[in-house]
């Protein structure tokens, strides 16, 4: 069935046996809101047929109107649901719809939820153009967290993990500072059903952040990905080579040296031995305001601290203060 959208509502010849319900705010309504003629007429039509339960062609065109001029409406929404089902629709074609409106609406909650449950109908045959979908979102706002939460529901709920793992290495390497791709590779390693767990994957993945880190020593996001890979494993943690190692090697530099000294100590605080190589690494970072002195490598990390990171200084003070004496 054709519908001509360019005549008001009410002159259309589908709508002359429709009463419309205009929206009742009650005889004194506080703060009206001065709503456009054509929206209030659209409205008024849509609450008729939502009171009727009206699951029709008609029905459903009226609700592509509707988001149309506000897709944040919830109802409009879910009664788009219900005629969908009673219609036997090609869901597909409400996906190419989807397509359409989310453009514009990058982050609606209505829409996101709306997709999801079709692509939940559609099943694995809809992982592709789901991945493919919040690939093109993301390239448009990397912090997206709509598209982030769709794509990882995607994954676990209808697969393609085949190819994810590359696709954040491809954000990764465009911009080592997004945040969300570290966020998506770890989501990968831990939850993909290909690569055998944590454990299973993470001398590489030390490996590739190690790399990363040396690269660009300032990105705190590599350096808490890298604290990650031993989640749960703390002794690992302490005697990994190479986590020691790239601490040393960034301290040693004397540059963007921050997150490689807090790192230090998180490991200290965890048992990690305080060697001489490390006391003169730090000892080296020290200016004339430093006055004070203490033989515990840990104390002495933490005051340079409070210096070079001072928007977190009272998050250092209490670090200092739960130190052993």
């Amino acid at each position: 069935m054709d519908f001509d959208d360019s005549l008001p509502i009410s002159e259309r010849p589908e709508w002359y046996d429709v009463t419309p319900l205009p929206q009742d705010d009650g005889p004194n309504p506080i703060v009206a809101i001065a709503y456009k003629e054509d929206f209030s007429q659209l409205m008024s039509y849509f609450r008729a047929v939502y009171r009727a339960d009206e699951r029709s062609p008609r029905s459903l065109h009226l609700t592509a109107e509707a988001i149309a001029m506000n897709p944040g409406n919830y109802t409009v929404w879910h009664f788009r649901r219900l005629i969908l089902e009673a219609l036997n629709v090609d869901l597909h074609d409400e996906l190419n719809f989807l397509d359409n409106i989310a453009e514009s609406n990058t982050k609606n909650y209505q829409i996101w939820h709306h997709r999801r449950w079709v692509a939940q109908k559609l099943g694995t045959n809809a992982a592709n153009k789901e991945l493919e979908f919040t690939r093109k979102i993301i390239s448009l706002d990397s912090k997206n967290y709509h598209a982030w939460s769709h794509r990882q529901w995607v994954l676990q709920a209808l697969g393609g993990w085949e190819g994810e793992l590359d696709y954040c290495h491809e954000l990764l390497k465009e911009d080592v500072f997004n945040n969300s791709a570290w966020n998506q590779r770890y989501f990968v390693i831990t939850r993909s059903p290909l690569l055998g767990g944590l454990q299973a994957m993470r001398e590489s993945e030390v490996n590739y952040t190690v790399e990363a880190i040396l690269a660009h020593p300032e990105n705190e996001s590599s350096w808490r990905y890298l604290r990650g890979l031993y989640a749960g494993d703390t002794q690992s943690w302490i005697i990994a080579s190479q986590v020691s190692s790239v601490c040393l090697k960034v301290l040693k530099s004397k540059i963007n040296f921050l997150f490689a000294l807090s790192t230090l100590l998180d490991l200290l605080s965890h048992g990690f031995p305080s060697t001489q190589e490390f006391r003169d690494a730090v000892d080296a970072l020290r200016v004339p305001d430093d006055n004070q002195t203490d033989s515990n490598l840990a104390k002495t990390v933490c005051l340079i601290l409070e210096r070079v990171d001072p928007i977190r200084v009272n998050y250092w003070l209490w670090q200092k203060s739960k130190l052993p004496q």
